[in-house]
């Protein structure tokens, strides 16, 4: 049992009979009484997000999660489907479980799937992953990367904020954990 001021985000923890996963969380203290934690959590079986509040001396269950190398292969209608890397077995997760992780992965990725007595609870991707821009505005003539921005969609559909220099068909960096343009691959 731990207490809910020591959640971080991304840990799995256990209330009632849900496997829920912290996937934001603050601090608040407001102008009179006690301090709350405020969450947005995800039940894993679900994939149902809730926000809820939560005082700090609350305890909760947590939960070991075991980690394996992976690689994603491809999705099969509405789920995508993994490889262990030390056994070859292959894993298939509902896309309701990782739905903002979908926008990140690639083919033949490598990925952590994450396990909770043996059942696959989700994944950790890579701190950064290579996308491709597939349609944004033009490139302007004598850009530089503090001259602002333009949104651009990759090959995955995720839209990112890029330096006005960029154009479609580069490859480009992207940070993972906030979704921003890191640098020209």
């Amino acid at each position: 049992m731990i207490q809910t001021i020591d959640l971080k985000k991304g840990m799995v923890f256990k209330r009632g009979e849900k496997l829920l996963r912290v996937l934001q969380i603050n601090h608040h203290k407001p102008g009179k009484g006690n301090t709350l934690m405020q969450m947005d959590i995800q039940d894993i079986r679900s994939g149902s997000i809730v926000h809820t509040t939560m005082r700090p001396s609350e305890k909760v269950e947590q939960v070991d999660v075991d980690k394996r190398n992976a690689q994603y292969l491809y999705d099969e209608g509405d789920s995508s489907v993994f490889m262990d890397l030390e056994n070859y077995n292959q894993y298939s997760l509902d896309h309701s479980q990782i739905t903002e992780e979908r926008k990140y992965l690639v083919e033949n990725m490598n990925v952590t799937l994450e396990f909770v007595n043996g059942e696959i609870v989700g994944i950790e991707l890579p701190a950064t992953v290579t996308l491709e821009v597939t349609d944004t505005q033009p490139e302007i003539k004598g850009a530089t990367i503090d001259g602002g921005g333009k949104p651009a969609t990759t090959n995955t559909g995720l839209v990112v904020n890029v330096p006005a220099f960029i154009k479609n068909g580069d490859k480009i960096i992207v940070n993972t954990a906030d979704g921003a343009y890191k640098s020209r691959a």
